[in-house]
């Protein structure tokens, strides 16, 4: 019988979990990405050098491989080409339609307007002068983001619109489409709530929500260093949050497949969705969501991707207290070592992954890829939990040459 093939889209540090994965699965894995240097592709049992957000090209490679399933797995920008290909040659996934509107900010946050939901004011352009028209519409302060970037990059935060032009020109770097999107800060209560959920024939069957962590100090403030389990909120927060979400996927006609997400709720408890990315999050967020829940969510995407049933999968409580944390510099230089506090070591951290070794060049904190490393970590409670994260800097140290 022909062994089953799965493409896999992307091959970096975050998407080596996937590719091994698939393989223990008994899968023939193909990678594909235009950076063959890419420590993923080793794994696989090929690699192609084509670009994930290519559509046609990916969907060619397909065609000509005659694959049984497609998989972004951890990356915004491939999951249109994965949706779109998936739709064209008749494997599973979701609409495309309705990916589309998920991994174009702008699009959705018309979306979520038109359809009822708590949502900032916001709008997208194409042009500078067209934002600077409209600037005095919004109320300060606002957020200018690229619509269709990944891992937070691009964003700023203006309190004046003398800081528009700057904060567009930013944006645009990190726009494929070349478009941005303005936005009314949103005055959040507690953590912005992190992590995935699995949907199966439209119902979201299981969700972990946690709590997400950022570093102020970070030149780049936006994109978080870490998320914690579980959310630190009254169950009828997560209840009305899984009710949103599952308000938003019944409209988009999703079917089966992971999510990642980025929500806040405000001091009346609105629930606003930022962000639901159409695949499992990054960042090691599956990782600790098995170590927490015993649900194993990487392996039911490739069982999706590949149309198999994931209908026996339920929802399951967070036991114990768990995060995820990246290990990275605020700083230029040249890395001698990372110092970890010994009991943090010996009691907290159950997974460690070094990216970088001795020598290697660390840059300021910008998103994942200036990570030097990642690290789960367990606590005897919440309390521990929130302050030893909140406090990483004193139990992690980077130590330059």
């Amino acid at each position: 019988m022909r062994q089953k093939k799965i493409l896999l889209l992307g091959g970096s540090h975050q998407q080596i979990p996937s590719v091994t994965l698939a393989k223990k699965m008994g899968y023939y894995v193909i990678t594909c990405d235009y950076l063959p240097n890419n420590p993923g592709h080793k794994f696989a049992h090929e690699y192609y050098n084509v670009s994930t957000t290519d559509k046609v090209c990916v969907l060619d490679l397909a065609k000509k491989l005659q694959i049984d399933g497609i998989l972004c797995y951890a990356s915004d920008p491939s999951a249109p080409t994965a949706a779109y290909v998936a739709e064209k040659i008749g494997l599973a996934g979701n609409p495309y339609s309705s990916i589309e509107i998920l991994t174009n900010k702008d699009l959705f946050r018309k979306f979520l307007s038109e359809n009822g939901f708590h949502t900032p004011k916001a709008h997208g352009y194409s042009a500078l002068a067209d934002a600077i028209c409209d600037i005095n519409s919004f109320k300060m302060p606002v957020m200018v983001k690229p619509v269709d970037s990944s891992g937070s990059k691009g964003i700023t935060k203006i309190s004046s619109k003398q800081d528009l032009k700057k904060a567009v020109e930013y944006a645009l770097k990190f726009s494929r489409n070349k478009r941005f999107v303005v936005e009314e800060f949103i005055v959040r209560k507690g953590y912005q709530v992190s992590g995935d959920g699995f949907i199966v024939k439209g119902r979201l069957v299981f969700r972990c929500f946690g709590n997400d962590h950022f570093d102020s100090a970070s030149p780049y403030p936006f994109s978080p260093v870490g998320s914690s389990y579980p959310l630190d909120m009254p169950t009828r927060i997560h209840d009305k949050i899984h009710s949103e979400i599952q308000r938003l996927f019944t409209l988009l006609k999703m079917k089966t497949g992971a999510c990642n997400f980025d929500i806040q709720i405000d001091n009346d408890d609105n629930i606003y969705i930022i962000e639901i990315g159409p695949r499992n999050g990054g960042n090691s967020i599956p990782q600790v969501i098995k170590y927490a829940t015993g649900v194993d969510m990487l392996k039911y995407s490739i069982k999706a991707s590949m149309g198999d049933d994931c209908s026996d999968l339920q929802m399951v409580p967070t036991k114990g207290f768990w995060s995820a944390n990246l290990i990275y510099a605020n700083y230029e230089g040249t890395l001698k070592t990372v110092q970890i506090e010994k009991s943090l070591k010996k009691n907290n951290i159950v997974d460690l992954a070094m990216f970088m070794k001795r020598g290697a060049t660390i840059n300021p904190h910008l998103g994942y890829n200036n990570t030097l490393g990642i690290m789960i970590l367990k606590y005897s409670s919440m309390t521990e939990m929130l302050e030893k994260i909140n406090n990483i800097q004193k139990y992690v140290k980077i130590i330059p040459e």
